[in-house]
């Protein structure tokens, strides 16, 4: 498959679209967007938001406050269906009493013919209907709604990349880089290749201009997004302009005002010794992997399609540990796939207990049409049942362990805001990604002007702020600590 990269005339179309609709859109004042799914999802979505509000639109804090609702779907879970279908319901009186409401869907599960048909017999008052590669016409196809046409399903080819389109960041200290889109690997469970496509890789170039224009505007970290990273620039003409993830990580860490760069995700069967070496020769690459497991057993590895064995999955573990002390790794696992034995699931524990995963999403296993595993004879529920929570206590208890051995040590913190769980205590993570909650003593807020402010102020100013906290306290889901030093930067 060639990949179509869109030119300068279809660039300026779309603007056309833009302008036209801003007239088409008056008396619509706010957009909503509501995201399933993964961080590429959030980029999708941070993008059609920065379409709307190129448009005129403001975000909203709820659907019933706007007259443009998106629903961003993702494809990979039954629990992900579920959640669409019963938001489309809750939305059908808001929709139905407001003549000037529109309501989209859009997203992975789009590119999967029998949602589209659902929602066009089951749910007419959707009005619009587009999929991920199609974010870049969105501007087009909101065109032909707003000039009357009824129910616009146009769901595109998967081989397309955009670039330059607006996009409207949900975090202000965070910015979602997306690198490559689709996936080659076609693991017998997954949808993703038939919901996203196949492998395409943005230019390096385009990246890191992306990338240096975000450190002057102030972003403190980036993460780099992909189904798979480590594949990226293989579907690319080599050139001296254009290398493997490895090196564009190594060109990104160079990048004056980048402090934190993160990315997601890692495929065993691609991560290289090179890439874990080039993590421990720049501090500001996260100390932090995810690594998804999927299985221990090599027969349901195999089956998978995963392309690597248990033993080769442990010694990327035991390389990434040695090269970078205290490197958190986390991982994927699906309990119940089909043929899963007793023994097979022994020895995901044995490689779960090994491993010592810092934190584990732990599944079980949700048939998906289209995929080689759909149809295959399932474990019994109750086997699968059973099996799930002995992992999820399991992993907890690893996941406790090394949280416990944080408990002194002094850390520096990225601040994401307040707490979602106690109000005088604010959030954030430390390099290996560990979520740590944390107080700040009065004297360092009054020298920061926020002695006197509400607590949703001091939130707000503090975000994407750095400080080095001492953590007191290990839970199994965060840890808690203190502020030290006295200052915030």
């Amino acid at each position: 498959m060639t990949t179509k990269y869109i030119n300068q005339a279809e660039e300026a179309r779309q603007r056309d679209f833009i302008n036209t609709n801003q007239s088409l859109l008056k008396g619509r004042t706010h957009y909503y967007i509501q995201t399933f799914g993964c961080q590429l999802n959030d980029n999708d979505s941070e993008k059609l938001g920065g379409l709307l509000e190129a448009m005129g639109l403001k975000k909203a804090n709820q659907p019933e406050e706007a007259q443009v609702i998106l629903l961003n779907t993702c494809a990979i879970r039954e629990n992900a269906v579920g959640r669409l279908f019963g938001n489309l319901g809750n939305l059908k009186s808001y929709r139905e009493g407001q003549a000037d409401v529109i309501l989209g869907v859009c997203g992975c599960m789009m590119t999967q013919i029998q949602n589209v048909n659902r929602i066009k017999q089951s749910y007419p008052y959707v009005d619009l209907v587009f999929g991920p590669q199609d974010i870049y016409r969105f501007p087009e196809l909101l065109n032909r709604v707003l000039l009357g046409s009824k129910r616009v399903y146009d769901v595109g080819g998967f081989d397309t990349v955009a670039e330059n389109l607006p996009i409207s960041r949900e975090r202000k200290f965070r910015a979602l880089v997306t690198i490559m889109y689709g996936c080659n690997n076609f693991c017998s469970y997954c949808v993703v290749p038939y919901a996203r496509g196949r492998e395409r890789s943005r230019p390096q170039g385009k990246i890191l201009e992306e990338l240096r224009t975000l450190a002057k505007e102030g972003y403190r970290e980036i993460m780099l997004l992909g189904q798979n990273v480590n594949s990226y620039g293989k579907d690319l003409e080599a050139g001296p302009n254009q290398g493997d993830f490895t090196e564009l990580l190594t060109q990104a860490a160079q990048i004056e005002g980048l402090e934190r760069i993160r990315f997601m995700s890692s495929h065993p069967k691609d991560i290289s010794t090179e890439l874990i070496d080039t993590i421990a020769r720049f501090p500001n690459i996260e100390r932090h992997i995810h690594l998804a497991l999927q299985s221990g057993s090599n027969p349901v590895l195999k089956a998978m399609n995963r392309k690597y064995t248990a033993e080769e999955f442990m010694d990327i573990v035991r390389y990434a540990r040695e090269k970078v002390p205290g490197i958190s790794i986390t991982t994927d696992i699906i309990v119940g796939y089909p043929g899963e034995t007793e023994e097979d699931f022994q020895e995901t524990l044995k490689i779960v207990e090994e491993a010592a995963f810092d934190q584990a999403f732990t599944f079980q296993f949700s048939p998906r049409p289209g995929t080689k595993a759909y149809g295959l004879e399932e474990i019994p529920a109750e086997v699968m049942t059973d099996r799930f929570d002995r992992l999820v206590a399991l992993q907890n208890a690893n996941t406790l362990k090394s949280h416990e051995a944080l408990v002194g040590e002094s850390v520096e913190v990225l601040i994401e805001g307040l707490s979602d769980h106690t109000q005088d205590h604010f959030t954030g993570r430390d390099s290996a990604n560990h979520l740590i909650n944390f107080t700040i003593d009065d004297d360092t807020l009054d020298s920061l002007g926020l002695g006197q402010a509400d607590w949703t102020r001091r939130g707000a100013d503090l975000e994407g702020k750095m400080c080095r906290i001492l953590i007191k306290d290990a839970k199994t889901f965060s840890l808690e600590g203190v502020l030290v030093e006295g200052k915030v930067y």
